[in-house]
């Protein structure tokens, strides 16, 4: 067991000057026997203990006990009481991930605080058969399949059965606590553990261990999956200002497509593959929703947005005295420039009603561009100038009471333009 430990720590530890480790301990026999490892191997660890205040009293003894064995051997001990049972009701999550969601957090912040190098924790060979069989009955696909992760978190035990730690930790006279949820069957882990295992076991006594193989193999094609993604991502997606541009040909030449669709869109929520395959066959403007972001279809490009606040929208109307520059929404400079522009607007003052409006298009809207004839609708406007349902919603008007004066960065209006014999022209720039 001890070799077994020194091998994993010195493969993941390689490259890390001076470890300084946090150990994620429950005070079960699986922790307890890693951090005697640790202790034996003369690593320099702290550990870490939730209590997650669900089974009264045994929880407060779990963390006295953890907390005593950390003071005899002189190891910098963290604990935090988590209200488990409100989280998991406030959010609408399982106990389970409740204190998945709390324990980790906290790792976290435990970790960039007192710049530990790694987190360990005591996951062991049968955590990871059955969390494939658990994840295998959900259907999760490769990546529920491929074991629990081990690129962030060290699991130096995940190759271990539970039988060889038991005999470890009896034979070390390791003392540790049971936790009485463990015995029970009201969670389906546990069910596997206490049944099908067992009995699957009995008749082909290796299959833990093949199981194991099986997930490696799996998590070798997630990793160079997950590599291929990446390089696609690398090269099509195109961050810009506002959003993400995805071409639409390479993206639909990927095959098989709904696999490549799904992976590449289910991060950002959206995991319905039917929704995604149709929008790669709609009509410029349609979109989809998912709880953080909108995927649009423009022309021969997906748009991917993060949704934003309402008081991120900026869809309400500003006043402008024109006293001095505009610093928000937008940055509107009075300018010395005597000739229209896309970035600077030369107005007829005289012709405007104070205070000018700053908003955003309206169903309807019109106005007079200079250098056309009559008046435009500025949707055939935006249409025109081959507009994406984003830069519609971003673009600003500067207007007098109802009336476009100014599409800001793109037209004026010819009712409002100054004209050479204009005595007192009112000159803007959009910087």
């Amino acid at each position: 067991m001890l070799e077994i430990v020194q091998k994993q720590l010195n493969i993941h530890l390689e490259k890390v000057n001076n470890p300084n480790l946090l150990l994620a301990c429950s005070g079960g026999v699986d922790s307890m026997v890693l951090f005697e490892l640790l202790h034996k191997l003369n690593y320099k660890f702290a550990v870490a203990h939730c209590n997650f205040q669900l089974r009264g009293e045994e929880s407060d003894e779990d963390e006295n006990f953890v907390a005593q064995h950390c003071k005899k051997y002189g190891i910098p001990f963290f604990s935090r009481l988590f209200a488990t049972a409100a989280f998991a009701e406030d959010h609408s999550v399982s106990i389970q991930m409740a204190a998945r969601e709390l324990r980790y957090a906290w790792f976290s912040e435990l970790m960039e605080k007192h710049s530990f190098s790694n987190l360990l924790t005591a996951h062991h060979l049968n955590d990871q058969v059955e969390s494939f069989l658990i994840n295998l009955s959900r259907a999760s696909g490769l990546k529920g399949l491929a074991g629990i992760p081990t690129q962030k978190v060290l699991r130096p035990l995940l190759g271990v059965h539970k039988s060889e730690i038991l005999h470890y930790a009896q034979e070390a006279a390791i003392n540790w606590r049971e936790d009485a949820s463990n015995a029970t069957d009201a969670y389906l882990r546990n069910k596997l553990r206490h049944h099908l295992l067992p009995a699957w076991e009995k008749i082909s006594p290796t299959v833990t261990a093949q199981i194991n193989q099986s997930i490696e193999k799996l998590s070798f094609a997630q990793l160079a999956l997950a590599h291929q993604l990446e390089e696609f991502k690398a090269q099509h997606f195109q961050i810009t200002a506002n959003c993400i541009e995805i071409p639409l040909k390479p993206l639909i030449a990927l095959q098989p497509q709904e696999y490549y669709l799904h992976a590449l869109f289910s991060p950002f929520g959206f995991h319905h593959l039917n929704d995604l395959m149709g929008l790669t066959q709609a009509q410029s403007g349609k979109q989809l929703h998912s709880k953080s972001h909108r995927l649009i279809r423009n022309r021969d490009y997906f748009l991917l947005q993060p949704l934003l606040e309402e008081n991120e929208t900026d869809a309400t109307t500003h006043l402008w005295e024109v006293k001095e520059d505009l610093v928000h929404p937008i940055v509107l400079k009075l300018s010395a420039a005597s000739s229209q522009s896309k970035q600077n607007a030369v107005l007829d003052r005289s012709l405007l009603k104070f205070p000018l409006i700053l908003r955003k298009y309206r169903e309807g809207d019109y106005f007079y561009p200079v250098g056309m004839q009559g008046k435009k609708k500025l949707s055939k406007f935006f249409k025109d100038q081959k507009y994406s349902l984003l830069e519609k919603e971003q673009q600003w008007l500067l207007c007098s009471e109802d009336n476009i004066v100014w599409v800001i960065g793109q037209r004026v209006d010819a009712r409002y333009a100054a004209k050479k014999d204009t005595n007192n022209p009112l000159k803007i720039q959009c910087t």
